[in-house]
């Protein structure tokens, strides 16, 4: 009963403080600065990564991405930048996703461990802020129905593989994780896309709904994958930070994985319409 009230709690907590930061665009850019910045460390003491040049990294792609208009008070460069960061991120997912069915262990020689904390981790919060300016001027509503349909398919493919949930989905790296909770996620998920759709009138339903999707398939692969990461270490958290959770890399694992393809559907929106 503790424990679940301490989860709980913690829970809210972590929401609270991201529903707050995304009314105001610069306590988000710093809000996704120190989750970074914690994510970054929490990840590098998983793959054995003692090097302050991820950090260097980091902190570069975030400032340059972050304050462009700021800083160069012009647009010029950024769009093909970002198209090439998105490029090589997608790619290093992809190897990623190959790597968790294909390999007993996930390969960590130096220059992967590098490529995996600039273009797995870097990049993944600097696409967040990059949805939250989807439209050019600051708009949160993307970003947070991004994050409530991560919730919404945690949540139920937690209790629907809970009650009904037989058939394993990996059982080797999950052994928790069901192909019925899956579904049941992904159920939910598009259930709650309609509304979300409804109530934020950013995209239209059909948008919402390829979204969730993306979401809901992409932020379980990022759950497994950091769940490999996470079994080669031999530790069953991410880290402390968050009790009754783990570590913030535990609950932020979905929605960085599945940022780089939300933002390239966004873009092929922007592109065709």
């Amino acid at each position: 009963m503790k424990e679940t009230l301490v989860r709980s709690l913690s829970g809210l907590l972590y929401v609270a403080l991201l529903i707050v930061c995304l009314c105001f665009e610069q306590l988000l850019i710093l809000l996704f600065f120190v989750f970074g910045l914690i994510c970054m460390a929490e990840f590098n003491k998983l793959i054995q990564l003692k090097s302050y040049i991820p950090y260097i990294i980091f902190i570069t792609l975030y400032i340059v991405f972050g304050y462009w208009h700021a800083v160069l008070d012009t647009s010029k460069g950024l769009n093909e930048f970002t198209q090439i960061l998105m490029v090589l991120s997608i790619f290093v997912e992809l190897f990623l996703i190959k790597d968790l069915f294909s390999e007993k262990t996930i390969p960590l020689f130096s220059t992967k461990r590098f490529l995996l904390t600039t273009f797995y981790l870097s990049s993944a919060f600097v696409f967040l802020i990059l949805i939250a300016n989807y439209y050019k001027d600051y708009n949160p509503n993307i970003l947070l129905g991004s994050f409530i349909l991560v919730w919404v398919n945690d949540s139920f493919a937690y209790l629907v593989g809970k009650n009904f949930g037989k058939q394993k989905l990996f059982e080797i790296i999950s052994p928790k994780k069901t192909v019925e909770g899956f579904l049941g996620g992904l159920f939910f998920s598009c259930i709650a896309s309609y509304f979300i759709a409804t109530f934020t009138e950013t995209l239209n339903s059909t948008n919402w709904l390829i979204l969730s999707i993306i979401i809901s398939v992409f932020g379980t692969l990022g759950d497994l994958i950091e769940s490999k990461f996470k079994r080669q270490a031999g530790v069953k958290d991410s880290g402390v930070i968050m009790p009754g959770h783990g570590g913030l890399l535990d609950r932020l694992d979905s929605i960085i994985f599945a940022a780089p393809f939300v933002y390239l559907f966004l873009r092929i929106l922007n592109y065709v319409s």
